[in-house]
């Protein structure tokens, strides 16, 4: 049974109707919308692998796995910092802080693990900043969900809002989106391979055209996103 409640609480909150506001995130894929180079779900689904493969792969995956193997929870505060310093575009760091807090504050109400409380309480008081994948990674291993599980929980959950951002802005066809959710399913696997063998150094380590694509929607004249 305990296996069940596992599978059950990940699936509540990697849910895309979980209310984090990821709805409301392209984390920059409108600027390419707006620059003519997304237009159709195969130009989307290429960024959306470039977005899985280095952001996603460097910073989430990686982040989940780094609060997996920490001893205390001094290095959960030292990741929730480098998560935030190494957002440089102002909208994905702001809406990481958001969707964290949002994720964080929903997860201490039910799970009374004492890192998941305890990091509820410093985000509240602006000790900390939250960041998604710090609060979901500490629910799963509070829950004893296994640390690759919890890596493809994530990055699959990230992709799956993300489409559905996509089908609703460019528009795709409901067909087109799940194509892609499906195809995209060996881009998780990569992920989790690829995130295996790095380090807290590696924290970030993303293409510089991302960055600057999601530097350039805050100054886009109109948007449907605010990231």
């Amino acid at each position: 049974m305990a296996r069940l409640a596992a599978l059950l609480g990940g699936m509540q909150l990697t849910d895309s109707a979980l209310p984090t506001g990821a709805f409301a995130h392209s984390m920059g894929f409108e600027t390419y919308m707006a620059a003519g180079q997304i237009t159709d779900h195969h130009s989307f689904q290429r960024w959306l692998q470039a977005f899985t493969a280095q952001q996603l792969t460097f910073t989430d995956a990686l982040a989940v796995r780094m609060v997996y193997r920490a001893d205390r929870f001094a290095d959960i505060a030292d990741l929730d910092h480098m998560l935030t310093a190494q957002a440089l575009p102002e909208q994905v760091r702001t809406a990481g802080m958001t969707m964290g807090k949002r994720l964080i504050s929903m997860a201490s109400a039910n799970y009374q693990g004492e890192w998941i409380q305890q990091y509820s309480q410093e985000v509240s008081a602006q000790k900390l900043w939250g960041h998604p994948a710090c609060a979901w990674a500490l629910v799963a291993r509070e829950l004893g969900i296994d640390q690759e599980e919890a890596v493809a929980q994530h990055v699959y959950a990230t992709i799956i809002a993300l489409t559905q951002n996509a089908v609703r802005a460019i528009p795709l066809g409901q067909n087109a989106g799940q194509e892609i959710i499906f195809r995209a399913q060996e881009w998780v696997e990569r992920a989790v391979e690829v995130s295996w063998a790095l380090e807290r150094e590696d924290l970030g380590a993303i293409s510089p055209g991302l960055e600057i694509a999601q530097m350039n929607h805050e100054r886009q004249r109109a948007r449907m996103f605010m990231s």
